[in-house]
C-alpha cells in the first residue's frame, strides 16, 4: 500500500489536516461559537494536532542521508534534530 493511500485511510493527509487545523483556529478565534461547537471544534482540533504530528513522526523517520564511510560504502544516518525557531 502507497503512503498516499496509506494516509488516506487513516484519515487526512498531512496539508489536508494542517489546512482543516488552521480553519478551525481561524472560527475559534473570529465568530460566536456555542459551547457545544467550541468543543466539538476543540476534539477536532486535537485529533488533527496529533495526525499532523504523527506524519511529521513518519516523514522524519523516513528522512536520511547517505554517508561515504571509510571503506567507501554507503551507509545511513539520520539526520540532526533542527532547532525550533518559534521558542
Amino acid at each position: 500500500m502507497s503512503a498516499s493511500k496509506e494516509a488516506t485511510t487513516e484519515g487526512p493527509d498531512f496539508e489536508a489536516a494542517l489546512e482543516e487545523l488552521e480553519a478551525l483556529v481561524e472560527r475559534m478565534e473570529g465568530s460566536d461559537l456555542s459551547l457545544d461547537e467550541s468543543l466539538a471544534a476543540f476534539e477536532r482540533g486535537i485529533h488533527l494536532t496529533r495526525r499532523c504530528q504523527q506524519a511529521l513522526s513518519q516523514a522524519e523517520q523516513r528522512v536520511q542521508t547517505l554517508l561515504e564511510r571509510e571503506d567507501g560504502s554507503l551507509g545511513t544516518e539520520p539526520l540532526p534534530p533542527v532547532e525550533d525557531e518559534a521558542r
